[in-house]
């Protein structure tokens, strides 16, 4: 076990990184006139609390910070809120380069620099919360287990932030901000991070080949930081203890590594190597131990203890080839790189998205306007395109399926034919109404309506033509003493109008036989219309002669099974068309767009990829389907062969036809028995009050017969009375 030839690190200190200081500045007076000038006066009253919280941020971050572990964790959450907050103040008012910040080197102190830049500003803020992060892990009490595993998750959580802080270096800051000295963080926090699961592999006793592989990777991380330590622009930078303290554990955990793997050659026997790998680790510690100025104490003994070991190991191994296995030691230059267990990696940075961020959530730029427009339109262009394609393969899959007669044929084969719905609905309607024999009916009443007319007009006339006869006798007896109007010129009008409806009638009298001719003559055609129910009107499609194998079985199971995968993929389709409306419902891009640290296309492109599932869905069903209605097709040829579905059909297609021409002139019939009882009904109203008319006009006439009758008299007899005197 690795506990045998190997200690833990825990005695060793770690590396912890101070903070950036920096200076006082007004951000409320400068943000309040930004909104003022950009937005208007009201949004910078209204934005008055947030402004304050911002100074009060700012304020507090200027002060020098507490040491203890609690404090460390409220200055960790200040710096995550106020980075947060400057974040939405460079989204959201666009304030980009119109305030100066000062911020001073954290490893150089008398060095500092001011850029009129936000991206400045948040660097700094950036760099601090990965040093207090390295502050908390450093300090953790790793003789126990929970203590090592916070250590290790707190120095990987400053790496992820100084690997952020590498992609975000800024151009003119000091050197602690650049990329090299961030990359440079990045690796030590790692490394760190992996001495504590080193410590934790020793801890455990796992194995020895285990343990080498940590120990290397841990030495791997810190070569590399010591390797940004002694190169350009950070070589001059550093304290020189620092840059000891990095080399001395590059060494060390090498050695560490060495002395693990050699536990497992010498155990194998192979003592050449074992010797070549020790003297090379042992010689690794001696240089290390030489450079080193200003490491503590307890690393340097850590060292000293260990290159103890070594060489007593060396020398035990030399021994031993020597007086028993007399094996060739190889040059260090053939020796195989040793190998790592990477167990320690940048942590995603925590805390420091502000898509869900209140602060100034009342103005929005015009410019992130327009993005939500793009971006609303990049999506509706997604969704567009499914759409079409769901729609083309709905359609197709209509027409074929209508081509081929499914799934009717399948239905007339299990439940009997079917009319279309649509034309069942007329047939019924008619059936309703009376069939055929409702005709007759009609045809009866229509013959009625008509015979009133008539029976009217005559009465009306006769009337007429009675008091005209009483008039011109009147007329011829008292000759030129009858002085009342002749009743042909009074009664001309209802007469007149009495002819053009006498005419009408007999007009309609021949429609009506025209009517009648058809009704007659189609009669018929349209008793089909009185099967009850209209389907057993239809052709039936019946099973063939049982086959011995029982093929047609099969083959209509099997057509039945495609045609209901067929519905199960389409029903796929149409449920993946509401998730996609869905999406795209609650798709809202704004506050990533304000809260969102990468460019505008990189999270356009990344939000797009979320509708690539449903996108590839769709595909899926639908080279499915097309795949389905190729395996239906041939099976439906199976079957109509089997079926002798062609016969079926043009027999089927025959009734059909005759059907709907039943339906076709029954409407026909129908319209015509309709409109011309409506015509007899409306001119019976007319007539019967031309009749009353015309009763009124010779009542009125007939008294003033009499009264004129009776005058004429009267003058009569006093003429002869006069004349005889």
């Amino acid at each position: 076990m690795a506990s045998t030839s190997s200690s833990s690190s825990q005695a060793m200190p770690f590396l912890s990184v101070p903070e950036k200081k920096t200076s006082s500045v007004d951000l409320h007076k400068f943000l309040k006139d930004h909104i003022s000038a950009n937005f208007s006066s009201h949004d910078a009253a209204a934005s008055e609390r947030e402004l304050s919280l911002v100074r009060q941020m700012r304020s507090d971050l200027e002060k020098q910070p507490s040491p203890s572990p609690t404090s460390a964790e409220s200055r960790l959450d200040l710096l995550r809120r106020y980075f947060r907050a400057i974040s939405v103040v460079e989204r959201r008012l666009g304030c980009v380069s119109s305030i100066s910040f000062t911020w001073y080197d954290a490893f150089r102190s008398n060095k500092k620099a001011s850029l009129k830049a936000i991206g400045f500003e948040k660097a700094a803020v950036l760099f601090n919360i990965g040093a207090v992060h390295s502050q908390i892990g450093s300090t953790a009490e790793r003789d126990t287990v929970e203590g090592r595993k916070f250590a290790y998750a707190k120095f990987q959580k400053a790496a992820g932030v100084f690997e952020l802080l590498k992609e975000n270096a800024v151009v003119g800051a000091t050197v602690d901000l650049t990329a090299e000295c961030a990359g440079m963080l990045e690796r030590l926090m790692l490394a760190q991070a992996q001495e504590c699961m080193f410590d934790k592999v020793i801890a455990d006793a796992k194995g020895a080949i285990l343990c080498s592989k940590v120990a290397k990777q841990a030495a791997s991380f810190y070569s590399e930081a010591y390797s940004a330590l002694t190169a350009s622009p950070l070589d001059q930078h550093f304290d020189r203890a620092w840059v000891s303290h990095v080399q001395l554990k590059a060494a060390y955990f090498y050695a560490e590594a060495a002395a693990l793997y050699c536990t497992d050659l010498h155990e194998k026997e192979d003592i050449g190597e074992e010797i070549a790998r020790l003297k090379l680790a042992v010689s690794s510690l001696s240089d290390a131990k030489k450079s080193a100025k200003g490491a503590p104490s307890s690393l340097l003994e850590a060292v000293s203890k260990l290159e103890n070991k070594m060489n007593q190991k060396l020398e035990k191994a030399v021994k031993e080839n020597n007086q028993v296995y007399l094996m060739r030691v190889p040059p260090v230059s053939a020796l195989a790189e040793l190998p790592a267990a990477v167990l320690a990696q940048s942590a995603d940075v925590e805390g420091l998205d502000i898509s869900s961020e209140t602060l100034f959530a009342n103005l929005i730029p015009e410019s992130s306007k327009k993005s939500v427009s793009k971006y609303d339109d990049m999506v509706d262009d997604v969704i567009r395109i499914q759409l079409d394609k769901i729609k083309l393969a709905k359609e197709v899959s209509k027409v074929k399926l209508q081509e081929m007669g499914l799934p009717d044929s399948i239905s007339a084969v299990e439940n009997g034919s079917n009319l279309p719905a649509e034309l069942k609905a007329q047939v019924e309607a008619i059936q309703d109404r009376g069939g055929p024999d409702g005709l007759k009916v009609e045809l009866k009443q229509l013959k009625d309506l008509r015979r009133v007319n008539l029976e009217l007009v005559v009465q009306t006339l006769e009337m007429l033509q009675k008091e005209e006869k009483e008039d011109s006798q009147y007329r011829a007896q008292y000759k030129e003493k009858w002085e009342r109007p002749e009743s042909g010129v009074l009664a001309k009008n209802m007469r007149d109008r009495l002819s053009k409806y006498a005419e009408n009638l007999k007009e309609a009298g021949v429609s009506d036989l025209r009517v009648e001719n058809s009704m007659l003559e189609n009669f018929v055609t349209l008793t089909i219309l009185d099967n009850r129910p209209i389907e057993s009107a239809l052709p039936s499609l019946t099973r063939p002669v049982t086959y011995l194998d029982g093929s047609e079985d099969r083959t209509l199971g099997t057509l039945k099974q495609s045609l209901t995968q067929l519905e199960t993929h389409a029903a796929q389709l149409e449920s993946l068309e509401e998730n996609l409306k869905e999406l795209k419902t609650k798709d809202d891009i704004l506050p990533k767009l304000l809260g969102g640290t990468s460019s505008e296309d990189d999270l356009f492109k990344k939000e797009i990829e979320k509708y690539n599932p449903i996108c590839e869905e769709i595909s899926k069903h639908i080279q499915i389907i097309e795949q389905l209605l190729s395996q239906i097709q041939a099976q439906n040829i199976e079957f109509a062969n089997q079926f002798r579905f062609v016969d079926y059909k043009i027999s089927f297609e025959q009734s059909l036809e005759h059907i709907r021409t039943a339906v076709a002139k029954f409407r026909e019939i129908k319209e015509n028995f309709s409109e011309g009882i409506k015509f007899y009904v409306s001119l019976q109203e007319v007539l019967n009050n031309l009749k009353q008319q015309s009763s009124d006009f010779v009542m009125t006439r007939s008294i003033q017969c009499h009264e004129m009758v009776e005058i004429l008299k009267k003058k009569q007899g006093g003429w002869r009375i006069f004349g005889n005197r």
